[in-house]
């Protein structure tokens, strides 16, 4: 585990307050003797700094270690899940997702809603009313809410907080949106993009490595994680792979081209092409993005209960999409493949069959090792607790802390 080291100099007392912090987080439970062999502290230094984090009701002990039979067992300690929370806002054309995270990183409180279609000023009310209606249903104390994530689609401007031109959300040209919903809410606001924002939270739960976090949702993305950090490109724009050509012969796409892998995944083109099948009834009405939802469900049903038409239409999004994962995990020698976003458990049964099939005979170094292929294990809220993350990181990194001191 690569766990950061600290300096026992005392003009980086907040960096190491960090460190200790991190340390914790890391491996759940250490005692103090252990937080000065990972982190490269003093005994003495570690005292101070673990008074410091229980006095301010960020960690606690959490009982003692097994004895040795070699001198007094030792105190552990982890951190203190009520010592702070965050809000996760996760910005999918289909549902706002809004949750409240404790400082270990668990859901207390989640909500969702629809996005209206007035534009992004009402869209934005309602999510800041969301946003106190679930810190009022978790019974945090709303002085120990540290800030709001936004998970939000590309692409966005991250240094000015603003949501640019997203494909699915037509009435959203270079909204402010970390800026109002900050003045709404009065606290702290961070922007991501939203492909991002789920990888960085899915290597906090699953582990360091090199690996792709594919996301299914409205539009596709791909957040990466290479050599345990989080790739987010020039202007944290990373991930676009929606413009992939799948099929020349496919739908035309906003951009221009025909057949692009997120134009040939989206639900709507999916239930069109079984609408055209005969599989689903031809009075489904393609603009009505409930209906489409509820015809989406219908069809994955269908095709998961066996051979037909519907388990074709199914089967070749899953060879569309698999051949983009393998061109990814290919260019970029990854080790895992994980699958999420809100329409990710309905495709799953069919899609993680077959990405796992195309690299086991397709993946360029498979002699050397494998890829694994699964699917997130933060469920189908993965952008939302992504952004509530970043607010966490950003908080408690000890990285954040040293620019901080600069």
């Amino acid at each position: 585990m690569n766990i950061r080291r600290g300096t026992n100099l005392d003009r980086v007392g907040g960096y190491n307050d960090a460190v200790v912090l991190d340390a914790i987080r890391r491996s759940e439970q250490l005692s103090r003797v252990e937080l000065a062999s990972a982190t490269g502290l003093s005994g003495q230094a570690i005292s101070n700094i673990t008074r410091r984090l229980l006095d301010a009701g960020l960690v606690r002990e959490a009982g003692r270690q097994k004895s040795t039979g070699l001198g007094k067992p030792r105190t552990l300690l982890e951190l203190e899940p009520g010592g702070q929370y965050a809000v996760g806002v996760h910005l999918d054309p289909a549902v706002v997702t809004v949750v409240l995270l404790d400082l270990t990183g668990h859901v207390v409180a989640r909500r969702q809603l629809a996005p209206p279609g007035d534009g992004p000023d009402v869209l934005i009310d309602a999510i800041a009313e969301t946003i106190e209606s679930v810190i009022a249903e978790s019974g945090a104390a709303r002085d120990r809410v540290i800030g709001v994530g936004i998970a939000a689609p590309g692409p966005i401007d991250v240094e000015r907080g603003v949501v640019v031109d997203p494909p699915n959300l037509s009435a959203w040209h270079l909204v402010p949106l970390r800026d109002e919903l900050r003045e709404r809410t009065g606290m702290p606001v961070l922007l991501d993009k939203d492909v991002t924002a789920a990888a960085a939270a899915e290597k906090w739960v699953s582990g360091p490595g090199n690996f792709v976090f594919f996301y299914l949702g409205t539009g596709v993305g791909a957040g990466l994680v290479l050599g345990d950090e989080v790739v987010r490109g020039s202007s944290s724009n990373a991930g676009e792979i929606g413009h992939v050509i799948v099929d020349p012969d496919g739908p035309l796409c906003f951009c221009g081209r025909r057949g692009c892998v997120g134009e040939t995944s989206r639900p709507r083109y999916l239930v069109h092409q079984a609408v055209h099948a005969g599989v689903l009834a031809q009075s489904i009405d393609l603009d009505d993005r409930q209906a489409v939802d509820a015809a989406f469900t219908q069809l994955c049903t269908l095709a998961a209960a066996g051979p037909g038409a519907a388990a074709e239409i199914i089967t070749a999004l899953a060879g569309r999409i698999a051949g983009v994962v393998e061109d990814v995990a290919n260019l970029l020698d990854l080790d895992r493949v994980v699958f999420g976003g809100p329409y990710f458990e309905q495709l799953a049964p069919l899609l993680t069959d077959s990405v796992r099939a195309a690299l086991q005979s397709r993946f360029t170094v498979r002699t050397i090792h494998g890829v694994e292929v699964t699917g997130t294990a933060l469920g189908a809220d993965a952008g939302a607790i992504g952004a509530g993350s970043l607010v966490l990181d950003h908080t408690f990194s000890p990285e954040r802390e040293l620019v901080a001191e600069r």
